[in-house]
């Protein structure tokens, strides 16, 4: 059967989440013979047919974000776009501060440190910043360093904050400068592990978002590309998959072995408003490339053809490129 699709109730075989039902049902089609593009294309155009036909909503463009710009961005590799607020790196300025807190981090590779700008955020009262304060707590981060910009004009006096006594003037117009801070902003910090940053950053961004009516339009969809083919675990140095081990990766078998950690797939999430509506890929069809992957996981020959065996035979007679989406009927 060269392409179908289907609405199926499914059982979800992963970790349990908030936002995961164990139970869903699923708009799901597989296709031979098309690429990302091709199955984008037909996706995104289903999409806008529901949004115009039951919302009699005229969907804006879906552009296309890497991964890793997402993450960078906005903490998060579904990021919610009605918000103007991003991430910015200042990691190079914080490296030779004195204030540990920043600066350990800052030279730390699998470390980050991040500001968030917030526009008029210097009207927000202590009890509100104690309140973000614990809000971060909950994604692992210890703390939530600000600085209040109550004047641009006055320089470091026009700028209230507990941190200011520990970072030079100099650090601290630089941080003024890549933020275009002006009077009446207030600057949030984050720094720690980039895991625990990207999570409590990427979701006060959101919550900030919300509580001060940042919103500036109503739908914002995207496509998230180019996600990376493995995670790496930060205890033992371990991969994992980060979809599934059967996504096809946009290199040759021979370049993913020799570089798994910066193996890029031929994977696609549609997102709207920070919400995942459906997600998919091009699958593997060279048995080579399969069992590249499967040894890049740590999966001998021996334990690859006794669980999979069955589909590397398939793939041995000949299987056609193919690969599909799936999108949550619930979302």
């Amino acid at each position: 059967m060269d392409r179908y699709y289907q609405i199926a109730k499914c059982f979800r075989d992963e970790d349990l989440r908030a936002d995961r039902q164990p139970e869903f049902t699923q708009i799901d089609m597989e296709t031979s013979f098309l690429n990302e593009d091709e199955i984008m294309e037909i996706s995104e155009k289903m999409i806008r047919e529901v949004f115009k036909q039951h919302l009699d909503v005229e969907l804006p463009s879906f552009p296309r974000m890497t991964y890793m710009e997402a993450v960078e961005k906005y903490g998060v590799d579904r990021p919610d776009l009605r918000i103007p607020m991003q991430l910015v790196d200042i990691a190079d300025l914080m490296k030779d501060v004195e204030f540990k807190v920043f600066n350990a981090p800052a030279n730390d590779s699998s470390s980050r440190v991040v500001v968030l700008k917030v526009d008029g955020g210097a009207e927000l009262s202590r009890k509100q910043i104690d309140g973000y304060t614990d809000f971060v707590g909950i994604y692992g981060a210890k703390g939530l360093a600000w600085i209040k910009v109550n004047d641009i004009a006055a320089g470091v006096e026009g700028l209230q904050s507990p941190i200011l006594k520990f970072m030079p003037e100099e650090v601290v117009q630089n941080v003024l400068e890549r933020t275009s801070a002006t009077s009446g902003d207030i600057l949030f910090f984050g720094a720690d592990k980039a895991s625990i940053v990207n999570d409590a950053i990427g979701a006060l961004r959101v919550k900030l978002g919300e509580d001060l009516n940042m919103l500036e339009t109503e739908w914002a969809p995207v496509w998230v590309i180019d996600f990376p083919m493995f995670d790496v675990d930060d205890k033992d140095g371990s991969l994992t998959s980060v979809h599934h081990p059967f996504t096809s990766p946009s290199c040759t078998s021979e370049e993913l072995e020799a570089n798994p950690a910066g193996a890029l797939s031929r994977a696609y999430d549609m997102v709207i408003n920070g919400t995942e509506l459906g997600g998919g890929s091009i699958r593997i069809n060279k048995p080579e490339m399969q069992q590249s992957v499967f040894r890049v996981l740590g999966i001998s020959a021996e334990e690859a053809d006794e669980k999979f065996g069955f589909l590397l035979n398939a793939l041995r007679f000949g299987c056609p490129p193919h690969g599909g989406i799936a999108f949550g009927l619930d979302r």
